[in-house]
């Protein structure tokens, strides 16, 4: 399974990966640290032409560059591209911006904890019910 997480927090993304080892599916992360990457990626663009097309997508809402607000807008509205999951991973707990997020057709909204041990266990939450539960689509 190919996850793609934007994210620009060092911590963040080390939690992430420890979370994702820690799982029974073998999966591929791939870590991109602004919204401009992130859509270099999914376009396949520059450094990322050879780059998978992810099955899920971490996107953390405030990134540097373009936002996750604008990089979650720019995928549900393209054709090639909105089927694929986001997971809007943020430590924002304003109503506002999970209001925005759904309006915005994300697929869900997890606020990340504080603890270790509790982020781990929030990332292996997320690639179960992801990967093993939920039926995807594939690619057409």
């Amino acid at each position: 399974m190919e996850i793609l997480l934007v994210e620009d927090n060092e911590a963040d993304i080390r939690l992430t990966q420890e979370g994702i080892k820690e799982t029974k599916i073998h999966n591929n992360l791939h870590v991109v640290r602004d919204g401009e990457e992130a859509m270099d990626f999914l376009y396949k663009r520059g450094d990322y032409r050879d780059a998978v097309t992810p099955e899920l997508i971490l996107l953390d809402l405030n990134l540097p560059k373009k936002d996750g607000r604008e990089v979650l807008k720019e995928i549900k509205n393209d054709d090639a591209l909105s089927h694929i999951p986001v997971v809007i991973l943020t430590t924002s707990e304003a109503e506002k911006d999970i209001v925005k997020s759904y309006k915005l057709h994300a697929n869900c909204y997890v606020t990340k904890p504080m603890g270790i041990d509790q982020f781990v266990e929030v990332i292996k939450a997320i690639e179960d019910f992801w990967f093993s539960i939920v039926k995807l689509p594939t690619e057409e």
